[in-house]
């Protein structure tokens, strides 16, 4: 099994807590939010019954998660599998939301997504951004994170081989890891 060299440390109460050995709905519980690469809604549900059904006490709420995807609301009583992939995507993020994460993981968030769609969705994830959510964005296109990123991982075969702040990721070390 793999065993990351650094475990993500996090809890409700702001103190450290070993995540890795944790159900998913126990990471839930303790506050993360995930965006799993191929949006896994639920098919057969509504976009709100999608949305309510993970929804938890706190600041995220329909109105807010329609706010910030107007799409959504257009679409409020439409079954997720009729829904483009775009705007599963933007379902995965709100439900996601709706569990009033204090860190939303975003994995390949905008992957395969037409451009207008990629734009749309980075631009929701700038604003959340701003409104101070922690976010962890796994992307394989450094233009995309390099848009909203502050710090940045480099991760060959599991392992970190560069780590640091965004403005230090210089084309020098995105051509060794990143072939860009």
């Amino acid at each position: 099994m793999f065993r990351p060299r650094s475990v993500p440390q996090a809890s409700p109460d702001g103190g450290g807590q070993d995540l890795l050995p944790l159900a998913s709905h126990q990471a839930a519980r303790a506050g993360i939010g995930l965006v799993p690469e191929g949006r896994r809604c639920f098919a057969p549900l509504s976009v709100t019954e999608n949305l309510t059904v993970a929804a938890r006490p706190g600041a995220w709420d329909l109105a807010r998660v329609y706010a910030l995807f107007p799409r959504l609301q257009e679409r409020a009583g439409q079954v997720a599998r009729t829904l483009s992939g775009g705007e599963q995507q933007m379902l995965a993020i709100g439900r996601a939301l709706m569990t009033n994460p204090r860190l939303l993981v975003l994995d390949e968030a905008t992957e395969g997504l037409a451009p207008v769609v990629r734009g749309e969705i980075q631009a929701a994830i700038r604003r959340l951004k701003l409104e101070g959510l922690s976010i962890l964005l796994v992307d394989k296109s450094l233009a995309e994170i390099a848009a909203v990123a502050d710090h940045a991982v480099i991760l060959e075969r599991g392992a970190t081989v560069w780590s640091g702040k965004m403005p230090a990721l210089s084309a020098e070390i995105a051509d060794r890891w990143l072939g860009v």
